[in-house]
This record gives C-alpha cells, sequence and structure tokens, in this order.
C-alpha cells in the first residue's frame, strides 16, 4: 500500500534529501548532521540559547525603529520592510525550503495570493508570456486573467496532467505549476517541466500551498520559486492568513522582496508570531492528516455512492508513480464525486465530523461542494475534503453514515 512515508524513515528512491551540514539550521548543534526533518523543524522555532532569554521570540510590535544616521547598516528602519517577527518566520521557512547544495531563502506576505501576485508583478511585463494550468487555483487564474492580462501580459492554459504545459514553452517568460492541482488533484513532473522551461528561456514557479515544502520540495526539483498559502496545512490551525515565496537566487529574492516593500502586502507581527508557533507542530499534524487522508481514500474507493476518488496517494491515480517519486507525504486534501449536487449536499449535511468550509489544511476536517462557487470544471457532486487529525476510526464512521444518506 502506498502511503505517507515516516519522517524517520528514508525517503522513497528518487525523493529529495535535505541539507544536514552542522551549523546550517538555528538549532545550531553538533547533533544536526543526525538530526531528521521533524527535529529540524520544531527547533528552528527556539531562539539560540542564552541565559535568562526565552526559548521562544515573542512578536515584535513597531512600525519605525530607532534608525539614527547612515540606515544602510541598521538592520530594522521601517515596518512596511522588515520585522524581527518576521525574520525569525522566514528562517525556519527557509530551512524547511533548504536542500543539498543549495539554502533557500523565504519572504513572508499577507496572504497567498498577495505572495502569488508578487511572483506575477514582480516578473511579468507587457509582451511576456505565462504558461498557466487551466485547472490551477481559481483564483490565481482570475489575477492573470483580469488584471494581467489587461496589462498586456499574454496567457497560455493547459491541463496539469500529462505535462501538457510542455507543449506551450515556447518564448514564455514564466511557468505556474501546481501540483497537486487544487481541486482536481491532478499530477505533473516538476522536475521534468522545469528542465523543459528553463531550455526555452523561462522561470518555473510552483504552487506548493496542499504539500507544504514538507510534502514537496519545488526549488529541489528545479523551480525558481516555491509558492504557497500557509494560511493551509503550514500553519494548520485555521485561524491566520499568510503566505510565502521561497527562492535559491538572490537576485530573485531581491525582485520579490522590493515588490513586497513597494506594494505594502505585508505581515502582521503577530501572525507572523502564531504561524511561528503553529509551524513547530508541522511534522505531527502533517504526518497525521495524510495518513488520515489516505485511508479515508482508500475506504471511499469501496463504496458504492462514490464515483470516482481523486488522491495521488492511490496506486489507481494516474500520477501516483511520479507523485510517489517527487512528494514525501501525499497530502491532507483529497476530492471525490457523487452523483449529483443534491447527493453531495446530503453528504455534507449528514456529516459531524467534517466542517462544511472553504479552506483546507486544518487540524480540524472539512469538505465542501466544490462547484458551488464555480470557475471550475467540475460536476455538481465534487467534493473536495481535508483530512485533519481526528481518530480516523471515527472519521470513517461518519463518513460511512454520511454516504448513507446519499442514497
Amino acid at each position: 500500500m502506498a502511503a505517507t512515508f515516516p519522517l524517520s524513515s528514508n525517503p522513497p528512491a528518487g525523493s529529495i534529501s535535505r541539507p544536514s551540514e552542522p551549523g546550517f539550521y538555528r538549532c545550531a548543534s553538533p547533533y544536526n548532521q543526525r538530526m531528521r526533518e521533524a527535529t529540524k523543524i520544531i527547533r528552528s522555532t527556539l531562539t539560540r540559547a542564552a541565559a535568562g532569554e526565552p526559548l521562544h521570540p515573542g512578536p515584535v510590535f513597531a512600525a519605525p525603529y530607532h534608525a539614527p544616521g547612515d540606515p544602510s547598516g541598521i538592520p530594522y528602519t521601517y515596518a512596511r520592510s522588515h520585522n524581527p517577527t518576521w525574520t525569525h518566520l522566514e528562517k525556519a521557512i527557509g530551512q524547511m525550503e533548504s536542500s543539498e547544495g543549495y539554502r533557500a531563502t523565504a519572504l513572508v506576505f499577507a496572504s497567498g495570493m498577495a505572495a502569488c501576485t508578487a511572483v506575477f508583478g514582480a516578473i511579468l511585463r507587457p509582451g511576456d508570456v505565462i504558461v498557466l494550468p487551466s485547472n490551477a487555483y481559481y483564483a490565481a487564474r482570475v489575477l492573470a486573467q483580469e488584471y494581467f492580462a489587461h496589462m498586456g501580459v499574454q496567457i497560455r492554459l493547459a491541463p496539469t496532467a500529462g505535462n501538457a504545459q510542455t507543449e506551450h514553452l515556447d518564448g514564455a517568460k514564466l511557468l505556474w505549476i501546481e501540483t497537486p492541482s487544487n481541486p482536481t488533484m491532478d499530477v505533473c513532473d516538476i522536475a521534468a517541466l522545469s528542465e523543459a522551461a528553463h531550455r526555452a528561456g523561462a522561470l518555473v514557479a510552483v504552487d506548493n500551498t496542499t504539500p507544504t515544502p514538507l510534502g514537496q520540495l519545488p526549488l529541489a526539483l528545479g523551480a525558481d520559486f516555491s509558492v504557497a498559502s500557509d494560511t493551509k496545512a503550514m500553519t494548520g490551525h485555521s485561524d491566520i492568513l499568510l503566505g510565502h515565496v521561497a527562492v535559491r537566487d538572490l537576485e530573485l529574492r531581491q525582485k520579490i522582496d522590493q515588490w513586497r516593500t513597494l506594494t505594502g502586502g505585508v505581515l502582521g507581527p503577530m501572525e507572523a508570531w502564531l504561524a511561528l508557533r503553529s509551524i513547530a507542530t508541522l511534522p505531527l499534524r502533517l504526518e497525521r492528516s495524510c495518513q488520515n487522508a489516505q485511508r479515508i481514500a482508500e475506504f471511499l474507493i469501496t463504496r458504492p455512492e462514490v464515483q470516482q476518488v481523486l488522491y495521488p496517494g492511490l496506486p489507481s491515480h494516474p500520477g501516483h508513480a511520479i507523485a510517489r517519486r517527487q512528494m514525501q507525504y501525499f497530502g491532507p486534501v483529497l476530492s471525490f464525486i457523487l452523483r449529483d449536487k443534491t447527493a453531495a449536499e446530503a453528504f455534507l449535511a449528514q456529516s459531524k465530523l467534517f466542517t462544511d468550509a472553504t479552506s483546507f489544511g486544518g487540524v480540524t476536517s472539512s469538505a465542501e461542494r466544490r462547484a458551488r462557487w464555480g470557475g471550475d470544471q467540475i460536476a455538481d457532486g465534487f467534493i473536495r475534503l481535508s483530512a485533519g487529525c481526528e481518530d480516523i476510526d471515527d472519521l470513517l464512521e461518519d463518513i460511512a453514515q454520511a454516504l448513507d444518506a446519499t442514497r
């Protein structure tokens, strides 16, 4: 059975290794070479050991900072450009986005869409071409079609599955990838697409929201930007909005940083502090929720009420082999199709443990009839489900009784 890969075990063949050089992580220690990823993530949220100092950094609330004389040597001057709490959070995220051979840097934003807009805005100019998945996150497509297209950016759309975007790269400036796609859970080969895009002279950005950098490392697979809404599984408590952009190249980082400073799409210090606190539990939350998603997907394929189950962790999924190669976890999100709108709404109304809500990746399981929003070419009975961290037997029992109600 293909499922998630425990943090304490070796990843599957062909997957990405992560850096282990001593002193790289903020939890500098002679034991770093032997640390697993969960340990590194948890320890990254601590301050450096100093007698009498707190273990965890608190939020720094400031707009201006003391900045006498030449500002070039002053680390913090004005809060639209930088904040110490961002710095702690960005170091933790940058650590997760790093792998052997490179050190990633991350910049945080007020939302996932602010992070997405930063990549579009920093890179694209009138006359440039962007290649987008036709089944990418709806808001990203609307942003491109309703704003950047009107400013002279040409948009080419192609499905995620089958690496179909490869055929549209000639003359492109930016390739935008989303794998697994939201909400249809299609998978494409990040490494192969990145190589093809770079040959064509295009930069590559990957929306990595569903897997998180613990589940998938786009930069290690060849992408230039790793973008995510950290509102979802990264922070996992459904109580804050934020996003990030991670890069390997310092020139690209400068472009994104300048966009953030000039447009002001910045994260508040309280949100940054809450995110840093939440990231420490990511290994526990993601492992449990992905295990639950796998079990739910395997259960759903046995039910006659369910027409189709979309989850890359299923061996029957068309992209399973690629997902197994490039993902450490298959993710907490899956989708399935019931016969029609009435059946889907009956399922959601009958369920006691799946909160009817539009986000995903939280500790609380949720589900929604995704077609109610429009914008995606999906069936009326299409349900996107996010597995939380509840006991799996309770979740399966609840799904079973809710499906019974759809007959």
